[in-house]
């Protein structure tokens, strides 16, 4: 984006909750079943079906407003949003008026730097969350000749987040997104599948010139399905609109969509103002009114928070944010890092192995962490065997790490089948550094006058020799010693 102008973003984010039917009918909330298979007369909106609201969608939206310390309206009332497409068979969505369930709430995330010049965290306000049913889905590519209606997820009870214009860069809205995501998550409100549709975002974005405390013109970007494209869509929006700023010519108020194979975003609509969708209560539900005693149940039934979780592990175990982050991606994921941790000791030690050997073993696999084959306890006693140096960290991960995954036994009974024990005999390792100093006298002399960087081309010749089984502190130490020798 062209210096000079300042973004302005807000998130609309729809949280399909998790419960097991949907949120006026009895159908099961369901992914993945055959067609329209979900369906009863209440979500198709058959005449004289009438709507009765799900207890467990409004303790579930209680759940989140809590966690995101927001204010619980004790009463509230749902409204018709009337508008027409084939995927919404009443021609009317339910969704909540002018009050909200949850109103007021914040999330707190990392400024960036670029624009804010700190890092320093920054409050941005959820101005409300509202509890109202999803569309059905519209299937455009099954065949050349027609569209096809899935009516499964019509009914569906979501959560609509709706976020102050808070956010200043595609990376603040890519973070908000994620404390979010991991947030709904971990409260066991959504699964958090962005493919699936359970969790999406639509983003709303202008431009203003830096210093200017008036608005532009808003545009919203829709079909964001993934941390990264939300980034990569405001980033080519911004820059359409800079361009169009810079060129004289009027932002449009309008919706665009992200094409993320042509890598822009185009018009889809001009952009509806709530008179155009008609709202008027909904005759059919009364109002919804939370009692005190619910509200503290709720309260009560709080796990420990993400962010919460984050702050803990950095203060025990050294982490960073990203590092810290990432391990709170879901509870399961959190739990076995916490149990690992407990197993071997080190949480750093832990926190390195969950994000690299065992991240890739569940991608390659296509898995959860749930469905990993090694108990914490198992996999501890490798981390033990790495952080005592017993065993050299390569040969943990290339050699004893398979073994284990394989089933050939514990990490210990295979390093010890296997010979694979790190060799920490200084005598040993000294008779290695001379072997390796004599077959490079270059190298040597080059490092003698002062090219340092030829150091690591050594190590990794004494290494080599010692076949990946040598203490490679001692060896870094014992070549010091010996390339200080005249």
């Amino acid at each position: 984006m062209k210096p000079g102008y300042e973004a302005v973003i807000g998130l609309e984010v729809h949280v399909q909750l998790r419960t097991r039917s949907k949120l006026f009918c009895a159908c099961r909330n369901a992914y993945g079943a055959a067609p329209n298979t979900h369906t009863c007369p209440v979500c198709l909106g058959l005449p004289g079906a009438l709507p009765v609201l799900n207890g467990e969608a409004v303790r579930l939206a209680l759940t989140l407003g809590l966690a995101v310390e927001a204010r619980i309206q004790p009463q509230s009332a749902f409204y018709r949003k009337q508008y027409f497409y084939p995927d919404l068979p009443k021609g009317y969505q339910i969704t909540q008026g002018p009050v909200a369930l949850v109103e007021d709430g914040h999330l707190d995330i990392p400024g960036d730097a670029r624009v804010r010049g700190t890092d320093a965290p920054v409050r941005i306000r959820l101005e409300r969350a509202h509890l109202e049913e999803d569309a059905g889905k519209s299937h455009h590519d099954l065949d050349g000749m027609a569209s096809h209606v899935d009516l499964n997820r019509a009914g569906v009870p979501l959560l609509e987040i709706v976020g102050a214009p808070d956010l200043r860069s595609p990376q603040e809205a890519s973070d908000c997104l994620k404390s979010l995501h991991r947030l709904v998550v971990a409260l066991g409100i959504c699964d958090g599948n962005m493919e699936a549709g359970s969790f999406r975002c639509d983003a709303n974005v202008s431009l203003r010139r830096t210093g200017d405390p008036a608005f532009g013109t808003r545009v919203e970007v829709k079909n964001l399905n993934s941390f990264r494209f939300v980034r990569q869509a405001l980033e080519h929006e911004m820059d359409r609109q800079a361009a169009l700023l810079e060129g004289g010519e009027p932002v449009r108020m309008e919706t665009r969509g992200w094409d993320a194979s042509a890598g822009e975003t185009r018009s889809q609509r001009t952009k509806e103002a709530a008179m155009d969708y008609r709202y008027f209560p909904e005759p059919d539900l009364p109002p919804l009114r939370v009692d005190p005693a619910e509200i503290e149940a709720a309260r009560a039934a709080l796990p420990e928070l993400p962010d919460q979780q984050i702050r803990r592990w950095r203060e025990a175990h050294g982490l960073g944010m990203d590092e810290a982050q990432a391990l709170a991606q879901s509870p399961a994921f959190a739990a076995y890092f916490e149990a690992l941790a407990r197993a071997c000791g080190s949480g750093r030690g832990a926190a390195a192995w969950m994000l690299g050997e065992v991240s890739r073993t569940l991608n390659e696999r296509g898995i959860s962490i749930e469905a990993f084959p090694l108990a914490p306890e198992a996999l501890g006693e490798l981390v033990r065997l790495v952080e005592a140096r017993t065993l050299a960290l390569g040969t943990a991960r290339d050699q004893v790490f398979p073994a284990l995954l394989a089933g050939e036994g514990s990490a210990r009974t295979i390093v010890a089948q296997k010979g694979l024990a790190q060799v920490s005999d200084r005598g040993a390792i000294e008779a290695l550094v001379a072997q390796v100093l004599a077959a490079n006298p270059g190298p040597v002399a080059q490092i003698r006058d002062g090219k340092e960087g030829l150091k690591g081309f050594l190590v990794g010749q004494i290494l080599k020799a010692g076949q990946g089984r040598l203490d490679a502190r001692l060896v870094n130490e014992m070549l010091a010693e010996a390339l200080a020798k005249p």
